[in-house]
């Protein structure tokens, strides 16, 4: 965690300048080079005193929607929380346990989505839980083909 100093300065520069130093020419390269790390995790390797998994967070979802990309950012975000909760794939069973870690998944990724997409995370979230995926799915980018039924592009 920082401490207050990744919001000193112009933290939009600093962050795609570091995104630039490591071979990248956007944040969504970046993180799709990583698909399965947090936002902490990427906020930590491009500068762990002063860079936020918000920030990160903020960087790609502009990103997404100036390139119409936002249902495929709000997959990989799936990814990433499934991916930190769920780290040996979807449960086979729902003992208690389970249940909470898929409930924690899901919450986190619905607190990730933005308010244009909330409701297509609402519907893919019940159709998870009415139909659980196959055990140990564990999807590892944002084109995996159950994602991508829940959650098809059709931006335009």
């Amino acid at each position: 965690m920082t401490d207050g100093r990744s919001w000193q300065g112009n933290w939009k520069a600093r962050l795609y300048e570091r995104v630039r130093a490591r071979g990248y020419d956007s944040l969504t390269t970046f993180a799709e080079a990583r698909p399965t790390a947090s936002l902490v995790e990427l906020a930590e390797e491009l500068g762990k005193d002063d860079v936020a998994g918000v920030q990160v967070f903020t960087g790609l979802v502009a990103e997404a929607e100036r390139s119409n990309k936002v249902t495929r950012l709000v997959r990989g975000q799936f990814v990433r929380e499934l991916s930190q909760h769920l780290p040996n794939g979807w449960p086979a069973a729902q003992d208690e346990t389970h249940r909470f870690d898929v409930a924690s998944a899901l919450a986190r990724w619905s607190s990730y989505t933005p308010e244009t997409h909330e409701e297509r995370v609402r519907q893919a979230r019940q159709a998870l839980r009415a139909t659980p995926p196959p055990p140990g799915w564990r999807p590892l980018g944002p084109d995996d083909e159950l994602l991508r039924t829940l959650l098809p592009d059709d931006e335009a």
